[in-house]
């Protein structure tokens, strides 16, 4: 099976990136240029007309959400086990964890950048702004308390919520949150640096982009 993923630096469809490498798919990376719109490119807009990345074309057609296409990643390559295949609650737990980070935590991270989605008062924006470290400090500690099991996110198994988590906590720094308070989440993030389909990875989003 041959796909195209299409992404772009510093966005959320690194998580996506590093579960094909994990899974050890043939595929093909298009990088979009954000500095220079490309996501708006009536070309790139035929394929998905969110204007965003990840996007995912399989052989049966596309997909655009990033829990949608962690599972179908882990669901087409089987061996690789990246998601419980006959355990329908445990495959569940993952679009569990997956959907907060996406729905919730990208959401309050979103805030700081992209305030004009939801305001178009200047001083709106600044307060959405001002209020990051907090809303997304609040989403980490939850994560660091509560749903972070250990070693990996599921516990001993590793799974596609593990690069999604490492994609998401790429962003605390700029996000402000106070690092001290998330032990876990850090040593989580530190080992899955290690892993060589990450590093592959992001050895990838380091070339130029594909025009």
């Amino acid at each position: 099976m041959t796909l195209t993923l299409y992404t772009a630096p510093g966005t959320c469809a690194l998580a996506s990136h590093i579960a094909l490498e994990e899974a050890g798919a043939e595929y093909e990376l298009k990088q979009l240029d954000f500095s220079k719109a490309e996501q708006f490119s009536a070309e790139y807009l035929s394929i998905n007309p969110k204007a965003r990345v990840p996007t995912l074309i399989t052989p049966r057609g596309i997909l655009t959400e990033t829990p949608a296409i962690l599972a179908f990643i882990a669901q087409a390559f089987p061996s690789a086990d990246l998601a419980a295949q006959n355990d329908p609650f445990a495959f569940a737990e993952v679009q569990d964890f997956n959907s907060y980070l996406c729905s919730t935590v990208h959401v309050a991270h979103a805030h700081r950048r992209r305030g004009h989605r939801w305001a178009d008062d200047p001083v709106a924006i600044e307060a959405m702004k001002k209020k990051v470290p907090e809303s997304v400090g609040a989403c980490f500690d939850l994560i660091e308390s509560e749903m972070l099991q250990g070693p990996w996110v599921m516990g001993d198994s590793y799974t596609v919520a593990d690069p999604y988590l490492f994609t998401v906590a790429q962003w605390l720094e700029g996000d402000g949150v106070d690092l001290d308070r998330i032990p876990h989440v850090l040593d989580h993030r530190n080992r899955m640096s290690k892993r060589p389909a990450v590093q592959k990875a992001l050895n990838a989003l380091r070339k130029p982009a594909v025009a």
